[in-house]
């Protein structure tokens, strides 16, 4: 209620003071310091023809530098730290649906693709009793704790269409 009445007062007689604003006279600007307008070197043309002048001799200074440069040999770095142990990813195929072309086809142990998770999502709402948790975390490489957070907190969206006698009643 306060925001209704809030926006009556701010539109009420908008496009007058509107015009109002507009039709005031601007003010003036404050003058500027004098030294501010002038150019230091506009006095003095023996500074404007000296920075106009080329130095032969600097430039035959400059022809005589000849730079090369090498870079460094690249180090391929396997993405290990220096103190840290490396251990080689495991990877595994998804379990792709009808989105093949939309998934991707390889993923790390212990997570999944969005299609996979949509998938047993559905699954798992189709048919609870079949595909229970402990299968789901078996067959995508899950663990169990991840599967029943999973399972709990993400529900799929199920469609449903209401009979025309009950959408008046609605």
């Amino acid at each position: 209620m306060g925001g209704r009445l809030a926006r009556v007062f701010r539109s009420f007689n908008v496009e007058s003071r509107a015009r109002r604003e507009i039709s005031k006279e601007k003010p003036t600007p404050a003058p500027r310091h004098p030294i501010a307008r002038t150019d230091p070197l506009a006095d003095h043309p023996e500074i404007q023809k000296e920075i106009s002048r080329k130095n032969d001799r600097l430039l035959t200074l400059l022809k005589d530098v000849y730079v090369e440069s090498r870079d460094p040999p690249v180090q391929v770095k396997d993405g290990c730290g220096e103190h840290l142990p490396c251990k080689p990813e495991e990877k595994r195929l998804t379990k792709l649906g009808h989105l093949e072309d939309l998934d991707v086809k390889k993923v790390s142990k212990g997570r999944i693709s969005i299609v996979e998770a949509v998938t047993l999502l559905n699954n798992h709402k189709l048919h609870p009793q079949i595909w229970t948790a402990e299968k789901i975390a078996m067959e995508y490489s899950l663990e169990l704790k991840e599967v029943n957070s999973l399972l709990e907190f993400f529900i799929p969206f199920t469609v449903q269409e209401f009979p025309k006698e009950t959408r008046k009643a609605i």
